[in-house]
């Protein structure tokens, strides 16, 4: 009986995934290699030792609320690992002041006057209050940046000091870079349903509060996850070796530096998928290029326990400030399980789309500029007892106006490639659930063409 083979060029956490289903779906015969051109597996996820134990150095946590983390969490019988924060808030820090996180706010764009007073001036507060009585035009055919939707109904202010640290956290991007379909789905449908002005449109797509944490995390981190993926999927590891000259073989396909196989999930970013299938399928190259991404970089600190950090989970950065971070991330204070080191734990995230010089700078300057950004909004000055610089190279891709029309064009030119599938970040979701979900999603379809 010939064995069937399948490749997964991608050893981040949809890669993982993907392989992880591929050996559920398809037993224990079938021969599963993974690709992965770094030396590491884990993609944007990665977990060091760090004062005392593990600290996430890429993503941190994941949206408690959808359920594919949590689930698969509990399917690999990782559920003991699971920890969610103490429900402290996120400050602002603009105009050299720190102001609470705006509340009823939709990725920082507001429902009302009120959510955002203090933050912005009083005459942006009026023009907010006075928006519903501005006749609102709103193309249900088409898309457009928030920076573009929100400047033009609430002003400049409430883009860089209450959207732009929001959009900055998940995307390492900007309001400008960031379309509204693919980043605010929720407000896109309420102004398709004919919302009358954007702040009811807000209003009308916040969220019904609902019991119980928002998002979750893992006591030894994420690489507890991994490690628990790669030992499910068994597959066989090339690491360290770019995946290229993907071609039609018979039925299957070729792959260097795998071989024949019959089929293959890509869970690259997009550009090293454009590489990838320019040859094989051109089309779908077509497709994927034109997406862009944003690098960014995080310097993670062990400062001496007692520093006098806030009693607030995390600190955002409003665009324009004399600071260059983006964000701090308040370990110790959001998490109680990282508060029971010997060591007040933190992150400084730095790096914007379009802004990536300061990713490259020596991992000393990065921790030199951590350090005094953090005085500058917290007043400490401790020596950290422990450091480490983590750089995320075109790690984010954003999601620009148009983007779900460009996912829609990607998976009509993959759906027409026989035996080969797409899956990632650049897709329909950049956060770690969205990606177990297209890394699930890649893996069934190609398990249903190889056991066929």
């Amino acid at each position: 009986m010939t064995v069937r083979r399948v490749a997964v060029v991608g050893g981040g956490i949809t890669g993982l995934v993907a392989a992880h289903r591929l050996r559920q779906q398809l037993g224990g015969g079938i021969d599963i290699t993974l690709v992965e051109a770094g030396t590491r597996l884990g993609g944007k996820l990665r977990t060091v030792p760090l004062g005392g134990g593990p600290v996430d150095v890429g993503a941190e946590a994941f949206l408690a609320r959808r359920p594919e983390v949590s689930d698969l969490i509990a399917e690999l019988g990782l559920s003991d690992e699971l920890v969610y924060p103490a429900g402290r808030q996120p400050l602002i820090w603009s105009q050299g002041s720190l102001h609470p996180l705006p509340a009823r706010t939709l990725m920082g764009i507001p429902s009302t006057a009120e959510s955002v007073a203090g933050l912005v001036d009083e005459a942006t507060c009026a023009r907010i209050a006075a928006e519903p009585s501005v006749p609102l035009t709103w193309d249900t055919a088409s898309d457009m940046s928030v920076a573009a939707l929100v400047g033009s109904r609430f002003g400049e202010q409430v883009v860089r000091r209450s959207v732009d640290p929001l959009l900055g956290g998940v995307y390492s991007g900007l309001a400008e870079s960031i379309g509204v379909r693919a980043a605010v789905p929720t407000l896109a449908a309420a102004l398709d349903a004919g919302a009358a002005s954007l702040t009811a449109a807000v209003a009308a797509a916040l969220p019904t509060p609902a019991p119980g944490p928002v998002f979750g995390a893992l006591r030894g981190g994420y690489g507890t996850l991994l490690d628990a993926l790669h030992d499910a999927a068994r597959p066989r590891v090339l690491s360290g070796i770019p995946a290229s000259g993907l071609r039609r073989d018979g039925d299957g396909w070729w792959l260097d530096p795998v071989g024949r196989v019959d089929g293959v999930v890509l869970a690259v970013p997009a550009p090293q998928l454009v590489e990838l299938v320019a040859d094989a399928a051109p089309a779908l190259a077509d497709a994927a290029s034109g997406i862009a991404l944003a690098s960014s970089a995080v310097v993670a600190l062990a400062l001496p326990s007692g520093a006098a950090l806030p009693d607030n989970s995390g600190i955002l950065v409003a665009t324009g400030e004399a600071l260059g971070a983006k964000a701090f991330t308040l370990s110790g204070r959001k998490w109680p399980h990282l508060a029971d080191r010997d060591v007040t734990l933190l992150r400084a995230s730095y790096g914007r789309f379009g802004d990536a010089a300061v990713v490259d700078l020596p991992d000393a300057d990065l921790i030199a500029r951590a350090r005094a950004d953090l005085e500058v909004v917290t007043g400490i000055r401790a020596e950290p007892v422990d450091a480490f610089v983590q750089r995320w190279h075109d790690g984010l891709p954003q999601y620009a106006p148009g983007h779900l029309d460009r996912v829609a064009a990607i998976e009509a030119a993959a759906a027409d490639v026989e035996g080969l599938e797409v899956a990632g970040a650049y897709l329909r979701g950049v956060g770690v659930p969205a990606c177990v979900a297209s890394g699930t999603t890649a893996a069934t379809r190609l398990a249903t063409r190889v056991a066929g």
